[in-house]
């Protein structure tokens, strides 16, 4: 049975606080607005931690090649999985998004890989530092989307903070636990 609500007479029927969320449910626009940079930059992030990930999956080698290889493979997959969901939710807020490799470069803030060689365990090490540094960007964008009332943000950014805490912890007991 549907909850019956009922007006309060001791208020007008027109509030006169302007709705924080702006028209018919939305963010309001200068919420959003302080949004687009952070959404770009982690967007940017997390498309470069993927392209990483997977180059260190096709070049990984040594003994635990297998394990490793199918390791960064996995955990690339959940950085890919990242982009549409954050992309798509910049749009729903009525924001741009990148739109290319050079706008990419321009937003991100991990560093690409080099080209050097380098062994697996250097490959692992660094990608524990990248995926230590997207959760704690993560964390500041989930700060942001609080700050600014937008919680649909937020709460996709509250699982992939979780995902990238475990992709750390996952590369932490490869490299034997070292920090």
């Amino acid at each position: 049975m549907p909850i019956e609500t009922r007006p309060d007479p001791a208020r007008s029927t027109r509030d006169p606080r302007p709705d924080p969320r702006g028209r018919a449910g939305e963010l309001a626009s200068s919420a959003a607005a302080a949004l687009e940079l952070p959404l770009r930059q982690m967007l940017a992030d997390v498309l470069a931690l993927f392209l990483k990930t997977k180059g260190f999956h096709w070049h990984v080698g040594g003994r635990h090649f297998r394990d490793d290889h199918l390791l960064l493979d996995e955990q690339a997959g959940e950085l890919l999985a990242m982009v549409d969901p954050l992309a798509e939710r910049a749009r729903k807020l009525g924001l741009g998004t990148l739109g290319s490799i050079g706008d990419v470069a321009r937003h991100q803030r991990l560093r690409d890989a080099d080209p050097r060689p380098r062994t697996a365990e250097e490959m692992l090490a660094e990608l524990r530092t990248d995926n230590r540094a997207l959760a704690a960007e993560l964390r500041l964008l989930h700060a942001r989307c609080d700050e600014q009332g937008d919680i649909a943000s937020a709460s996709l950014v509250e699982v992939w903070v979780d995902e990238a805490e475990r992709r750390t912890w996952f590369l932490t007991e490869v490299l034997g636990g070292a920090r």
